[in-house]
């Protein structure tokens, strides 16, 4: 039985993942914004719950010292938290919303959580998105998205820089038992993209809902696929995947380890002077 941690878990992707890994056995810790849906989730599961607006880092650094009081062991953090914001948007840290929401906070409760994750040999996930390849545009220089905001651009951006923290994760803690892995879930028809006006929305609550995107149950099966794999053996840390295995096309970005390491010391001014 391992214990994950989960975020993003009050619906969608999240809440169908948290469901599969309890019924397998699993102790999961339920992760949430919404405090009637997270609630609902975890009560469903029988699983504690934790809420928290990654969209202020006050809360997120609040989520982690809750979890490293309360759990001496997570064997699984997956970072699933995130979504795509139609109009540029500050948060209360002074940062554009799609960058802290999808990178930033995930950033942050990572490296907060990282003396009980190493402790246990963690696996740490990041849902990225093929987003990352099709509409990034990263610019190490623009991480807040000023220049010229774009909604798609912005979140491929985001989703480029969950595949690089991925990297970089396993390049500075890979050796003391961390191992880092991200993934594309599919098109998945969740509330994903419901408070923008951007074509995305079109997509995952137009009339093509059904023909361009799968279920929550299925994009959950890839999570746990990880969740429960064995690394080195099921997937290999530091890598990015899609349907189970290496994609053939990816954004030469995101293998790219000077761009990595610059953009984990850049997060990481960014958090602390928050």
């Amino acid at each position: 039985m391992k214990t994950v941690v989960l975020t993003g878990a009050s619906d969608g992707l999240g809440a169908a993942a948290a469901k599969q890994l309890a019924a397998q056995g699993h102790r999961v810790v339920v992760v949430g914004r919404s405090p009637e849906r997270t609630a609902e989730v975890a009560a469903r599961i029988d699983a504690p719950y934790y809420l928290a607006d990654f969209a202020d880092l006050g809360q997120v650094r609040r989520l982690a010292a809750g979890l490293s009081a309360d759990h001496a062991r997570i064997d699984v953090l997956a970072n699933n938290a995130g979504g795509i914001m139609g109009q540029r948007e500050l948060t209360v840290d002074g940062h554009e919303k799609t960058f802290q929401v999808n990178h930033l906070a995930p950033f942050l409760l990572t490296n907060l959580l990282l003396p009980v994750l190493t402790a246990s040999d963690a696996t740490v996930i990041q849902t990225s998105s093929r987003a990352a390849r099709v509409f990034a545009r990263f610019d190490i220089d623009d991480l807040q998205n000023a220049d010229d905001y774009r909604p798609q651009t912005a979140y491929g951006n985001a989703k480029l820089a969950n595949i690089l923290f991925t990297r970089e994760l396993q390049q500075r803690h890979g050796d003391a038992g961390i191992s880092a892995v991200s993934f594309h879930p599919g098109i998945v028809g969740t509330s994903f993209a419901a408070d923008t006006t951007h074509f995305m929305r079109r997509v995952y609550h137009g009339p093509l809902k059904r023909l361009l995107t799968i279920t929550p149950e299925k994009a959950a099966a890839d999570l746990l696929w990880l969740a429960t794999g064995a690394p080195g053996q099921t997937f290999e840390p530091g890598e990015y995947y899609e349907s189970r295995q290496l994609p053939g096309r990816i954004n030469p970005d995101s293998v790219d380890p000077v761009l990595a390491a610059q953009l984990w010391d850049r997060s990481a001014q960014l958090v602390h002077a928050a």
